[in-house]
Parts: structure tokens; C-alpha cells; sequence
């Protein structure tokens, strides 16, 4: 499954999704820039889950992404649908596309701050409409209040 997770407005976030994992006893991944995998990193990165990808203009991130859901038996990829921790009024496509091309399911989770708590929302199964598809995911989002309230995820 993609687990969608929003909204992220803060680095904090990436700790918080760490700790949920740890507690959860699910291996759960997520994407980084193979920069980051380095001879001093690398171990630690994929300890906590991560698989570098090439993010350079002539590699496709969703194929590599889709790539490694082929690869494994079982693969859950953390992503944030915002793909920034800045505010944005609509989600980026890739996690759709990575869901809709590998044929699994978008799990969306929201780190609603305001409430202290994490929301689990059911699985969301792509049609291959991505403009209505992500339209109704953005709504899932719509709202919740992040670690930074003015960067989290509201359309007007």
C-alpha cells in the first residue's frame, strides 16, 4: 500500500512517523534521494526504512517507486501527498500514480495536531480518474490542523 500521510508541515513529522512504525512492528518505507545514502548513512537510512531513488530530471521516481513494490512481497511506502512541508492548496500526483501503477491501495493517515492524535482513514483504491481521485483524498486532509497549523493542507 502507499500510506498517505498528511498534512507534513514540520521535520518533527518524519520522527513522529518513525515512532509509529517502531510501535506498530510494520516494516513501513518511504523514498529518499539516493544523495542521502551515502558510505556514512546508508545503514541508518534503510534501518528506518528508506530506498534511494535518482530524483535527476531523466529518472522516473514513480517507476522506481513501483519498482520496488515489485521487488517485495510486502511493501507499505509512507509518502506525503503534499511533497513539500510548505503550504500547498492541492496534492502533488506522484503517491497516486505510484498506488494506481503498482495496483495497491492509498492508506490515508492524518497527523491531526490540534487533537493530539493520529487519524486512520480507510483503504482508498485508485479508478485511474486522478483528477477525481485525489480530489477525494484532498478532502480526506481537508482541515486537519499540523504540527505548523498555517502550513497544513486547506484549498482556499
Amino acid at each position: 500500500m502507499v500510506i498517505a500521510v498528511a498534512p507534513h508541515t514540520h521535520w518533527m513529522d518524519f520522527i513522529l512517523a518513525v515512532l509509529v512504525r517502531h510501535f506498530l512492528k510494520e516494516p513501513i518505507h518511504f523514498l529518499g534521494k539516493k544523495e542521502l545514502f551515502n558510505p556514512l548513512t546508508n545503514k541508518l537510512f534503510r534501518a528506518l526504512g528508506g530506498m534511494p531513488v535518482d530524483r535527476s530530471a531523466k529518472n522516473n521516481t514513480v517507476a522506481q517507486a513501483v519498482a520496488y513494490f515489485e521487488q517485495k512481497k510486502v511493501f507499505r511506502l509512507a509518502l506525503a501527498p503534499e511533497g513539500t512541508r510548505k503550504k500547498v492548496k492541492e496534492f502533488k500526483s506522484g503517491f497516486y500514480h505510484i498506488a494506481h501503477n503498482a495496483q495497491v491501495p492509498i492508506f490515508p493517515v492524518a497527523f491531526d495536531f490540534e487533537n493530539k492524535k493520529m487519524i486512520f482513514h480507510s483503504l482508498f483504491y485508485t479508478t485511474g480518474n486522478r483528477e477525481k481521485d485525489i480530489l477525494q483524498i484532498e478532502a480526506i486532509f481537508e482541515g486537519v490542523k499540523g504540527r505548523i497549523p498555517k502550513n497544513s493542507f486547506f484549498k482556499d
